[in-house]
């Protein structure tokens, strides 16, 4: 047994004399009033702000004014900068001293990438810290006003990936436990395999009335949300423009989205109410 005497933040003191510090932190969905104090402190304490360029311009507002900003975003389907690259200026920076904050959109170790970047400075021997963040799926269930483990309708919860490194939809996941209709599954950047993802499903097991919601933009003016059911999911795609992240929620849960109780953003000057609603005729 190891036992560890302390645990990193944000407020440590640098690994090395002269070396500089980093915080991975979790700016969420883009709506200010989610992030958490912590992430604020440690904004407000950067020298250097390595952002990717789904960071709302209301979050980068809240820190020091004095802190270098680097967009260092990184996107499916679009040129974007190098993970290679994205670590060596991490490295560069801290050792020339400086507090470097990675801010990323969602959480940083929920598909963000962080245990690479985490990996790569400690072997560097650089001061690590985490700042977690609401990611999207506990943002989508805000917005839908649903419970995503409703014991009347899921015993489980899965965040899910529908690409792999290769940009297809992985094979190696275990799909017919995703398919059980006791399960609440969430897709993380699923727009251009919905169709894939939707026989798939239904090919091991999964009814093609599940209801579903599809989301893009969450906690943002533009937010945009269709309902439908597992079959139509291809259909129901159409509303959303691909080359920006889209997250699916599949399972029981989501039948009581209509009904669901909007989350107010009062930053944007609106209720979710505003936010543009496509019902699927077909959905059940």
């Amino acid at each position: 047994m190891r036992i560890v005497s302390s645990l990193p933040n944000e407020n440590m003191p640098s690994a090395k004399g002269g070396v500089g510090r980093v915080t991975l932190v979790g700016a969420g969905t883009g709506d200010p009033d989610l992030l958490t104090i912590k992430a604020l402190r440690a904004l407000q304490s950067a020298d250097v702000i390595l952002f990717d360029d789904l960071v709302s311009d209301e979050i980068l507002q809240l820190a020091r004014t004095e802190a270098r900003r680097m967009l260092v975003g990184k996107r499916g389907g679009r040129r974007s900068c190098r993970q290679d690259n994205i670590n060596a200026t991490m490295i560069t920076l801290a050792k020339a001293g400086h507090h470097v904050v990675r801010l990323k959109s969602g959480d940083p170790m929920i598909f963000g990438r962080g245990g690479e970047e985490m990996t790569a400075l400690r072997a560097e021997g650089i001061a690590v810290a985490i700042v977690p963040g609401v990611t999207s799926a506990l943002a989508m269930a805000a917005t839908c006003g649903v419970s995503l483990t409703h014991r009347d309708h899921a015993q489980s919860v899965r965040f899910v990936t529908a690409h792999n490194r290769q940009g297809t939809l992985p094979d190696d996941l275990d799909w017919a436990s995703l398919a059980q209709p006791r399960t609440t599954t969430i897709f993380y950047m699923g727009g251009r395999m919905s169709g894939k993802l939707s026989r798939r499903l239904i090919r091991e097991g999964a009814s093609p009335a599940t209801p579903v919601v599809i989301v893009s933009a969450l906690t943002r003016r533009n937010e945009t949300r269709v309902l439908c059911n597992l079959r139509d999911l291809a259909k129901g795609i159409v509303a959303f423009d691909l080359d920006q992240p889209i997250l699916i929620g599949v399972g029981k849960v989501f039948a009581d989205v209509e009904t669901g109780v909007s989350f107010m953003f009062e930053h944007a000057g609106a209720a979710m109410s505003n936010a543009q609603q496509v019902q699927m005729e077909n959905a059940s």
